[in-house]
């Protein structure tokens, strides 16, 4: 291996720059895609999934803060896998953590063009969707300090928005409308909710991926992770809720912008503020895109610098010291996508990536607990076995659900896997030990602490 080291990215982010990544990668999902589970297992049915799906977020982000602490590397799971099983553990991780913030961006991208149709009908939803795709590459790769200040501003307006929407349509919420036809397909409506419920959280473990990037990544981590997580828990359910009990909930369980089709049922469709919040509903969504933008590329970079893609992909630019090649090709598999797929099948397969990447990173940290116990760890998973025994066990759960009712798309996701893995072991590359200059150097402070 050569001893040249690569360029390193820029560390220039605060608390409130991963506060606002977390929720800005995540926000999106209390905008859009979560209504579809609606139509598979009604407003309780949908609840019931969700409150699982949030104990199993509690629980895996404080045991994933744990690793993202102690292995602070932009390749998020794949590093942790890499550094607790090998290589191949690493490939499995790192194909599905790619897998989810791949088909992330294009699902937001979809919503986007949807919401810019509801407001403007001539206005083609793919077309807008690929321009945004471009516009945010750009502001990516105008540098990680800059983009971090946009990710805050542009937060702070999509959770405003948010409690705006909430305080509109809390007065016209009726329970009965909210307890109609609550569980239409029974106990197996609640499993094939479960990855719309997902979707609600999805994309948070997004922070891991700037964590070369943070100042004093011990103390900052862990603050960025659990103010995200505890904003995101009371939205998702605020707006979840109360949605759900403005009008009947099937007319809002298959739309791209259920926000504010909901604003236009409270106050009509032809009231100046529908029309407003609708526009400002852009922020949540410009919020997710950017964000997932920025994790997708880290974690196209730390695999190309690990030698798991092309190694051109791992260049940081000169000026701005971001990834520029790994961020452009993270666009070209987003438009590509945008133009072959839906939005429901786009989320299923992001949240395939999701669970296995959840279950992968958490049996790494326990085998990493065994076989690394002097690991500088600073910040440890609290109750722990527990907590990262939950966020495995709720995890395969929903990759279960998911394969059990989408069994197509669930071949889609393993046929790739497993074609992946084979082109892996053809090249031989199972059987080197390190590649990572980053991993190495990790790998190196471990051994002279021991």
């Amino acid at each position: 291996m050569s001893n040249t080291r690569p360029e390193k990215l820029k560390k220039a982010l605060k608390p409130i720059h991963l506060w606002a990544i977390a929720v800005g990668l995540v926000i999106s999902g209390e905008y859009f895609g979560w209504n579809n589970g609606w139509a598979v297992s009604g407003t309780i049915g949908m609840l019931i999934a969700t409150l699982v799906v949030t104990i199993m977020y509690i629980a895996f982000v404080f045991s994933y803060t744990e690793l993202t602490t102690s292995i602070p590397h932009a390749g998020g799971a794949f590093a942790y896998a890499y550094r607790a099983m090998g290589p191949v553990a690493g490939l499995i991780a790192g194909y599905a953590t790619l897998i989810d913030f791949l088909f992330a961006t294009p699902a937001v991208g979809f919503a986007l063009g949807s919401y810019l149709h509801f407001l403007y009908p001539a206005i083609p939803v793919v077309g807008s969707a690929i321009i945004f795709n471009i516009v945010f590459i750009g502001i990516n790769v105008m540098g990680i300090k800059e983009s971090a200040a946009f990710s805050v501003f542009i937060t702070i307006l999509a959770v405003g928005e948010l409690l705006l929407f909430m305080s509109v349509i809390g007065p016209s919420f009726k329970m009965s409308n909210y307890v109609s036809n609550p569980m239409p397909f029974g106990w197996s409506g609640v499993f094939a909710a479960l990855p719309f419920a997902v979707w609600f959280y999805l994309a948070i473990e997004g922070v891991a991926s700037v964590a070369e990037e943070v100042k004093d990544p011990r103390r900052n981590i862990p603050r960025g992770y659990i103010y995200g997580i505890l904003t995101l828990v009371f939205l998702a359910l605020g707006v979840m809720i109360l949605t759900g009990g403005i009008t009947d909930w099937r007319k809002l369980s298959s739309l791209d912008y259920p926000l504010p089709a909901a604003i236009s049922i409270v106050l009509g469709k032809s009231n100046s503020l529908t029309r407003v919040f609708a526009g400002i509903g852009l922020f949540g969504l410009i919020a997710s895109f950017h964000g997932i933008i920025l994790a997708s590329s880290r974690q196209v970079f730390a695999m190309a610098r690990s030698g798991y893609l092309p190694r051109g992909l791992a260049r940081v630019n000169h000026r701005f010291k971001t990834p520029h090649w790994a961020l452009i090709a993270s666009g070209i598999v987003s438009a590509i996508a945008l133009l072959t797929g839906t939005t429901a099948q786009i989320i299923i397969i992001s949240v395939m990536g999701a669970a296995l990447m959840y279950m992968m990173s958490m049996v790494s940290l326990f085998r990493l607990r065994k076989k690394e116990p002097g690991l500088d760890r600073p910040f440890a998973s609290p109750f722990y076995p527990y907590f990262p025994a939950i966020a495995l066990v709720l995890s395969a759960l929903c990759m279960f659900a998911i394969i059990y009712f989408n069994p197509r798309l669930s071949l889609w996701f393993f046929g790739g896997l497993v074609a992946v893995i084979i082109l892996f072991m053809l090249m031989g590359k199972h059987k080197i030990k390190i590649t990572d200059d980053v991993l190495l150097e990790q790998a190196e402070t471990m051994i002279a602490t021991d």
